[in-house]
C-alpha cells in the first residue's frame, strides 16, 4: 500500500493523446487522496515516433524513474513483446493498456475490460446481459466483448465491416468462453438481430465529434433494450440521446472511461480511488469543453 509521502510519475503513450482527459482525472483524484502524482501525455504524433517505438519509450521511462504508463492506440498490442509479465485477462484479450514498472521490469494489465465490467455493474444495475449485439471488433471491441462475456452474457453477436477481423475476434473469444454462443455478423444482419437482443453496445468510433452520426439504423430499437456506448466525447452521443428518448436504459461512455481510470489508478498506487468523484470530475471537464 502506498503512503502519502510517496510520489508517482506516470505517462500515457499513444498517438494523439495530448487532449486526453485521463491525465487530469488521475491527477485530480491523487490530489484528493493527498498523493504526489504527476501524469504526462507522451504523444507519438508530436514526437514523430512510430508505435513500434513503445518498447524504447518504456525503457527510457524506467531509466527516468517512471512508475507506470497507460498505453493506447496504436500500441496496445505492440507493447506485448516488451513485457516481463502480463495479467491473465490481458493475455486473453491480447492487449495491454496499463504497464506497471517494478524493479526495472514491466507488468501489463488491461483495465479497458475491467473498467467496462465495472461500468456495467454500476451504470446498468439489474440489466439483463444475456443476449447482446455488439458493433465493432477492434481494440476497444475486444476488451468490452471479454467484459460482457465475463459478466454473464451467454449470446453475443459481433458486427464489423472487416470480416476477417471479426471472425478472428470471435474465434479467440470462443476459446476463452466455450460455454457462450458467440457469432460474427455483418451490418446488413443488424435489423434482424436487434429485436431478439437484450442490449446493444457500440464499440465503433461512429458518434465521436469527428465521426458524427448513428452507428446503425435504430428503427428496431425499443424501450426493452439497454444501450451502451464506448465513446465519451461527446458523452451524450447521438446513439445515447436517441436511446434515452426511446426509454432505453443507457450507459454512456464516460462510465467506461472512469472505470478503466479507476482500475489503473489502483494498480499504480495501491490505493482505491473514489469512482463517483472521478466521474463527477470527468463530466465537469466535458461540460467545460476540455
Amino acid at each position: 500500500m502506498s503512503t502519502p509521502s510517496e510520489s508517482f510519475l506516470v505517462g500515457l503513450i499513444g498517438e494523439g493523446v495530448m487532449p486526453s482527459l485521463t491525465p487530469p482525472m488521475h491527477e485530480h483524484e491523487a490530489d484528493a487522496q493527498s498523493l504526489r502524482y504527476l501524469y504526462r501525455p507522451i504523444d507519438l504524433a508530436v514526437l514523430q515516433r512510430p508505435g513500434q517505438d513503445v518498447g524504447t519509450l518504456l525503457a527510457a521511462g524506467a531509466e527516468l524513474g517512471y512508475n507506470a504508463f497507460n498505453i493506447t492506440h496504436p500500441c496496445k498490442q505492440l507493447v506485448l513483446e516488451h513485457l516481463d509479465g502480463i495479467s491473465d485477462s490481458a493475455r486473453k484479450i491480447g492487449a495491454v493498456n496499463t504497464v506497471l514498472i517494478e524493479d526495472g521490469k514491466f507488468y501489463g494489465h488491461n483495465t479497458d475490460a475491467s473498467g467496462f465490467a465495472r461500468a456495467l455493474a454500476s451504470g446498468l444495475p439489474g440489466a439483463n446481459l444475456a443476449k447482446v449485439l455488439q458493433l465493432g471488433a477492434g481494440g476497444a471491441g475486444a476488451a468490452v466483448a471479454y467484459a460482457l462475456l465475463d459478466s454473464g452474457t451467454t449470446e453475443l453477436h459481433i458486427v464489423d465491416l472487416d470480416a476477417e477481423r471479426v471472425e478472428h475476434r470471435v474465434a479467440e473469444l470462443r476459446s476463452h468462453f466455450p460455454q457462450a454462443q458467440i457469432f460474427a455478423a455483418t451490418p446488413d444482419e443488424v435489423p434482424g438481430l436487434l429485436p431478439g437482443k437484450d442490449g446493444l453496445l457500440n464499440a465503433t468510433p461512429i458518434g465521436m465529434h469527428h465521426h458524427p452520426g448513428l452507428p446503425l439504423d435504430i428503427a428496431a430499437l425499443t424501450a426493452h433494450h439497454w444501450v451502451a456506448d464506448c465513446i465519451y466525447r461527446p458523452v451524450d452521443t447521438e446513439l445515447i440521446t436517441a436511446a434515452r428518448a426511446l426509454g432505453c436504459q443507457v450507459l454512456d461512455g464516460g462510465h467506461m472511461a472512469v472505470g478503466q481510470a479507476v482500475d489503473a489508478f489502483e494498480i499504480i498506487t495501491g490505493i482505491k480511488p473514489d469512482a463517483a468523484r472521478m466521474r463527477a470530475h470527468l463530466l465537469a471537464m466535458l461540460e467545460e469543453g476540455r
